[in-house]
């Protein structure tokens, strides 16, 4: 692992783009908890007036952040990806967990607030990030993949109107799955897929569990063809949730606090439980965009 300076900011404040490297599924059941932590765990999200980048080998996925609170903040691509900018040959979901916000890309503006998002095609050279009230920034969490082609830019909401590059969430991406009695009801929010919004390889959305639950992805899965990043949030400080991972017969956890992120690789299941409820944004990268295509491991066979 290792970083590497990037600007971030249109001032030109230097941050740094984190290196991950892939780790094998034999080498991670010897790991402990410290090893875990440094080879899954993403901490130190959101830090104020920075963007915050981790780029993982596996997938060659890049999950980050960006805090704009007295500056706006302008993404580069850095020495990293050997590119003349970001989005060269990659495309980037955004969704806000913070204060109103704006994003411009290529000179437009779209004000994107509280659990809005936004998907940026492939070829989008100028992006940047602003908050309109410096009390209450804006928090975009970013997923981003490599890319083929260029699919539309478009702002995503979950209520309204759809309009030329307003994509509304459709009731069937919103899926109340589980159950208070199984402390697994939930919410499934699909931001970014097939038929809602088209991407090369890039699906993002977010998962609310109701009061009372605190079950996510229980029965538990892996899908081999594509992997998996999961931010935590909505999680009070002292609260915490167990996030569960390794191969279904050599099970590890890591213990999350609020606005986390880990990294899950393909062959591991992903699954968590809270000391209360809490809400997590997913992302998927790989050779697959069939959400459906899981791996179910039966309750028996969890080890």
């Amino acid at each position: 692992m290792g970083s590497v300076p990037i600007y971030n900011s249109l001032s030109g404040t230097e941050a740094d783009m984190e290196l991950r490297t892939a780790s094998s599924p034999r080498d991670a059941k010897l790991y402990d908890t410290q090893r875990l932590r440094e080879e899954y765990l993403i901490d130190d999200l959101f830090k104020p007036d920075e963007i915050k980048l981790v780029y993982s080998h596996i997938d060659r996925i890049i999950t980050g952040s960006a805090v704009p609170v007295k500056e706006e903040l302008k993404l580069t691509a850095g020495d990293e990806l050997r590119a003349e900018y970001f989005l060269q040959r990659r495309e980037m979901g955004v969704i806000n967990i913070g204060g109103e916000g704006i994003i411009t890309i290529d000179g437009k503006k779209y004000d994107v607030d509280y659990k809005q998002g936004m998907y940026i095609g492939m070829g989008a050279k100028d992006v940047s990030f602003a908050s309109k009230d410096a009390a209450r920034p804006a928090k975009f969490y970013i997923n981003s993949a490599p890319a083929h082609k260029t699919y539309p830019t478009v702002l995503i909401k979950r209520e309204g109107t759809p309009s030329e590059g307003v994509v509304i969430i459709k009731d069937e991406n919103k899926k109340e799955l589980g159950s208070l009695e199984q402390a697994n009801h939930r919410v499934i929010n699909k931001y970014i897929l097939p038929g809602q919004v088209e991407t090369c390889q890039l699906e993002m959305g977010m998962t609310e569990l109701k009061p009372g639950s605190v079950w996510n992805t229980m029965p538990c899965h892996t899908h081999d063809r594509r992997m998996e990043v999961y931010l935590y949030f909505d999680i009070p400080e002292d609260a915490l949730v167990m996030h569960f991972m390794g191969e279904p017969t050599e099970t590890r956890h890591i213990i999350m606090r609020n606005e986390q992120a880990v990294i899950s690789p393909s062959w591991s299941i992903h699954s968590g439980c809270g000391t209360q409820a809490y809400t997590f944004i997913w992302g998927m990268v790989g050779e697959n965009q069939d959400f459906d295509d899981m791996d179910d491991v039966a309750m028996q066979d969890f080890m």
